[in-house]
């Protein structure tokens, strides 16, 4: 059996998303978060997280503290049984026009080099524009998710998902599906 790989956005799809979090104490698993993760990791899926933190570039926070924001996360994870397999980030802005910051394939295109698997047989999951046009940009399947911005962003035209889900749990429950 093939492994699945789920590339899953961080702030409105794992986490609350508070605008700049900057403080490691803020953070918040979303409902339905652990369940959708822990029954990814069920069925044998690599959950690799891709985010964009331009905060580092705005001057909110320092990759010190984004360090400590990312441990905290996987500590909330850990505590319910769930391990990440890879965590990317892009502390550009948008200004800075870089190959890693969503939508462009560069956070992606690193974990299926160090992971060894096809893009396009990848699954996206988030709760933005960003990373439903990074799911088009590597030919893989996009799943937004309801929670965070979602809503707003399913009702932006422009803002194409393969499938809509109200949360993570959802999202996985149509991965599920989809590789069965």
């Amino acid at each position: 059996m093939n492994t699945t790989y789920v590339l899953l956005d961080r702030d409105g799809t794992i986490i609350f998303d508070k605008h700049y979090l900057a403080n490691p104490d803020d953070v918040e698993l979303l409902p339905g978060a652990v369940d959708g993760l822990r029954r990814l990791a069920e069925l044998g899926c690599k959950l690799i997280v891709v985010t964009n933190q331009s905060g580092v570039a705005r001057g909110y926070f320092d990759e010190p503290t984004l360090a400590r924001i990312h441990e905290r996360m996987r500590v909330l994870l850990a505590a319910e049984g769930i391990q990440l397999d890879a965590l990317y980030y892009c502390p550009h802005s948008s200004d800075d026009a870089c190959r890693c910051r969503k939508p462009q394939p560069g956070m992606a295109e690193q974990a299926a080099a160090a992971f060894g698997f096809d893009l396009k047989a990848a699954f996206v999951v988030g709760d933005r524009c960003t990373d439903l046009n990074l799911a088009r940009a590597i030919g893989a399947t996009s799943i937004l998710v309801r929670t965070g911005v979602g809503v707003e962003t399913e009702s932006d035209d422009e803002c194409i998902a393969d499938f809509v889900a109200n949360d993570l749990r959802d999202a996985a429950e149509f991965v599920a599906r989809k590789i069965g």
